[in-house]
């Protein structure tokens, strides 16, 4: 898969979450691959500095967006400012936030953090820029997930279920956009050592060093995906299409075992 834009170079990538950890690293070797740049975090300093150093280092063009994009009207103004732009081909919606407790201890501004980064941001920034899409046939949008979106555990559970919607919209959005040349790619990384450890409750020194990838490794591998055309590129995994079709036959064969107007036999004992 290429995102290349033809002789005027790849265009414009829109790099959420850019201030530090996964996203300040995909802003660089995008910036590297000769992209210019909207980037969009909460903390302007970092933001400020890392767009001067790379339009110091790549001479391409950087505008940087203070945005907090769990606020709805900041959200809002960010998405019809890339939705605008004609120039964006590459869309990588990496803003996200942790709470990792089980849930009677989460507290519901922590769980509506969640909801509203890794959901309604992402879902939003994706409307924003995929009908320019469609109507060039040109184009990617890059969702960062996870695996805990396949499996929760018992500190993850809505943090598991955001990342979930991840999964399924990602995938989604893949098989409705088939036999179109705008692409969309599902990252499920694992432990990666980045700042959301901290901010979740769960510090990554509390983590095995051995599970945890750098996140200029992960980067690099989901980089190195979406060159390759996956579609779901888990970093870490090393028989990931193999596994992943394993998962995809299960679940298409329990949906199929579904479609009957008779409940299984196990129930007919219990109906009047």
């Amino acid at each position: 898969m290429t995102t290349e834009n033809g002789d005027d170079g790849p265009g414009t990538a829109v790099v959420t979450g850019a201030s530090a950890g996964i996203g300040a690293v995909y802003a660089e070797r995008l910036a590297r691959r000769g992209y210019d740049l909207i980037l969009a975090a909460r903390r302007t300093d970092r933001i400020e500095a890392l767009a001067e150093s790379l339009r110091e280092r790549f001479g391409v063009a950087v505008r940087s967006v203070t945005a907090d994009l769990s606020d709805g009207r900041q959200l809002e103004a960010f998405a019809e400012l890339i939705g605008a732009d004609e120039t964006v081909t590459l869309l990588v919606n990496n803003a996200g936030t942790s709470t990792l407790a089980s849930v009677a201890d989460t507290p519901f501004a922590a769980a509506e953090a969640m909801n509203g980064l890794n959901i309604r941001a992402l879902v939003r920034l994706t409307l924003a820029v995929l009908p320019g899409f469609k109507r060039r046939d040109h184009g990617a949008i890059v969702n960062i997930g996870s695996v805990l979106g396949f499996r929760s555990l018992p500190v993850s559970t809505i943090y598991s279920a955001t990342k979930a919607y991840v999964v399924m919209f990602t995938r989604g959005l893949v098989d409705e956009l088939a036999g179109t040349n705008v692409f969309v790619q599902l990252v499920a990384p694992a432990a990666t050592a980045t700042d959301i450890w901290d901010i979740s409750g769960v510090p990554l020194s509390a983590l095995d060093p051995a599970t945890v990838m750098t996140v200029e490794t992960m980067v690099d591998a989901a980089l190195a995906g979406l060159d390759a055309g996956e579609a779901v590129t888990m970093p870490s995994v090393e028989d990931a299409s193999r596994l992943i079709a394993a998962l995809d036959d299960a679940t298409l064969a329990l949906l199929g075992a579904s479609q009957t107007s008779e409940p299984a036999a196990r129930y007919l004992s219990q109906v009047p």
